[in-house]
């Protein structure tokens, strides 16, 4: 795999992101409130109350191969969550993932001052579960949701000290 790099958001980048996802399923795992399939008003949108939109690249070729963001401050707890976590397919198991989650920590810490980052992964989405756990997120509770088939899933809200 490539060298990596990082930087913000670029609108240039909003077509491949959308590329991304392969499904509507994928897609909600990526954030519940998109609809299938993805498109760049969708992304801007969501990012009304986001911060730190972040895309992964490789070193050598500004084209983005992962997504994030982040949201929900909370100053009291210094907590905030991880959201709209993407990576292109091609890039999946290469530790691409695990560049993003690292870069959007110390996003966190560094520059929002954040002790814990939170997130909520849907348990029928085993693979990022695991990737979560491995990556030191342990879960702390859980709510229900329904997914776009209207089925009732459980989103495993899951967080990391910093």
């Amino acid at each position: 795999m490539p060298a990596l790099a990082y930087r913000s958001l670029k609108p240039e980048d909003l077509e491949a992101i959308c590329g991304f996802v392969r499904n509507p399923e994928e897609l909600f795992y990526a954030g519940p409130k998109f609809q299938y399939p993805l498109t760049p008003e969708q992304i801007l949108r969501g990012l009304e109350n986001r911060y730190s939109p972040t895309v992964i690249m490789p070193d050598s070729n500004p084209e983005p191969l992962a997504y994030a963001n982040l949201y929900d401050k909370d100053e009291d707890s210094r907590s905030c969550w991880l959201g709209n976590v993407m990576v292109s397919p091609e890039y999946r198991s290469t530790g691409a993932a695990a560049y993003l989650i690292n870069t959007m920590m110390n996003e966190a810490k560094f520059t929002h001052g954040v002790q814990n980052l939170k997130l909520y992964c849907h348990n029928t989405n085993t693979r990022a579960l695991l990737f979560y756990c491995k990556n030191g997120f342990n879960p702390c509770g859980y709510k229900i949701v329904f997914n776009q088939k209207g089925e009732k899933i459980a989103a495993i809200e899951m967080q990391r000290p910093l």
